[in-house]
């Protein structure tokens, strides 16, 4: 089998240099080897639970704990090196009681996670559970609102003192009728709590921390409005976290007809802080693992073209991460192959012919422009680029094989009963 992989490789980057040039080949293999993922602890943790479309035989062996989450993510980054931070959400893995954040937890689980070769990632308040049905930052009931707050002031700290500077807020906040809720109400309540929660941040802390982005949904769950819907309500709450503010992009919450990379360009060009959490949007919703198409390799065209992947001031680099619900098939191999799928992504982008397309770009040759567009971004089949990338980092030249050879998911499934 190794074999027949070692061939398919080396035929396969024989033809791609035929095709590219040995220069851009090798620029691509060099880009899939520098990217790198944040996988949250969420997407192999059994308290990610099912239900409805969800339900099924695919949780087995689900962590049951942060140090099996650390355990998971480690052995995925060690199959991949591209997975090196882990995302937590504050009142799921950094809490005693569910209700109240704790600092001393968080310093346990970056222990746990260094333990395996890892780091914390972003850090996301909690705003869904219990008690938050009227919403978190936009409840009508003021002691609700100082506890989101409360817990947004301690992941700001964690993020400046414990992990790597990056707050990501996302919330549920919305109506599901007519007259609910004022909806003005609701949005000037967000904004307030933002205020609030930002000005309550220590200065030293604000200096450590790399962005504060601001996620927005189409919907989910209120099914008339929702607080935060589209990327200008967010931008404009990201601006009262001053220069550290910014939009964080979710492919699954959009319409379908919706041109994500057209957002990601504008936001690019306003020079907006930005960060992506990836997945697929068959539902208009982020249900799905990652799939290599084209709507995938289009939005790695505007990040790279954008320089906000491997710029050299990190600031302008954007924050990228999983954010699938894995929830019908297996944690370990449904990440395993959304980390192969970014990878194929981003190698057909880097692939692009940049210098050819511009060149046809000026003449206003809508036919040849998009045929060079389509010709990396679209047909190009970037196995070879993958496999090359992993051999040569050491690596198994199919990540997933090794790991369904190495037998760990008989393993944790036996264990974790």
């Amino acid at each position: 089998m190794r074999r027949d992989l070692d061939h398919i490789r080396k035929s396969g980057l024989e033809y791609l240099k035929a095709l590219y040039g040995d220069k851009a080949v090798e620029h691509a293999i060099d880009v899939t080897m520098r990217f790198k993922v944040e996988v949250p602890g969420w997407q192999v943790w059994e308290g990610f639970g099912g239900g409805g479309r969800f339900e099924g035989g695919g949780t087995g062996g689900a962590a049951r704990s942060t140090g099996e989450i650390a355990s998971d993510i480690g052995l995925i980054h060690r199959l991949t090196k591209s997975t090196p931070t882990v995302g937590l959400h504050i009142l799921w893995f950094l809490s005693n009681d569910g209700m109240n954040g704790d600092y001393e937890i968080a310093k346990k689980v970056k222990m746990e996670l260094e333990a395996n070769g890892l780091s914390i990632g972003s850090i996301s308040p909690t705003y869904f559970l219990a008690g938050s049905g009227d919403g978190s930052f936009s409840a009508q009931n003021a002691a609700v609102r100082k506890r989101y707050i409360a817990q947004t002031v301690l992941g700001a700290q964690i993020a400046a003192e414990l992990g790597n500077g990056l707050l990501t807020l996302w919330w549920p906040d919305g109506t599901n009728y007519p007259g609910q809720r004022e909806l003005q109400d609701k949005i000037g309540l967000m904004r307030d709590c933002t205020v609030e929660f930002w000005n309550r941040i220590p200065d030293e802390q604000k200096k450590r921390l790399d962005k504060v982005l601001f996620e927005y949904k189409v919907f989910e769950p209120g099914t008339y409005s929702t607080t935060v819907p589209d990327w200008g309500t967010a931008r404009e709450l990201s601006m009262l976290a001053g220069d550290k503010g910014g939009v964080l992009i979710d492919m699954g919450h959009h319409h379908h007809s919706t041109n994500i990379e057209q957002i990601v360009g504008t936001l690019i060009q306003f020079d907006i802080r930005g960060g992506f959490h990836f997945n697929t949007r068959y539902a208009a919703d982020d249900d799905h693992s990652v799939q290599a198409d084209y709507d995938m390799s289009k939005l790695f065209h505007e990040l790279l073209s954008g320089d906000v992947v491997f710029n050299e001031n990190p600031a302008k680099n954007w924050a990228y991460a999983l954010d699938q619900m894995v929830r019908a098939e297996k944690r370990i191999p449904s990440v395993l192959k959304s980390v192969d799928a970014l990878k194929r992504s981003i190698a057909k982008a880097a692939l692009c012919d940049q210098e050819q397309l511009e060149s046809y770009q000026k003449t206003c040759d809508l036919i040849k422009s998009n045929t060079e567009f389509e010709r990396a971004i679209l047909h190009t089949d970037t196995t070879p680029v993958v496999m090359e990338a992993n051999v040569r980092q050491g690596l198994h030249p199919v990540p997933l094989t090794a790991y369904y050879e190495s037998g760990y998911q008989e393993t944790i499934e036996r264990i974790r009963t």
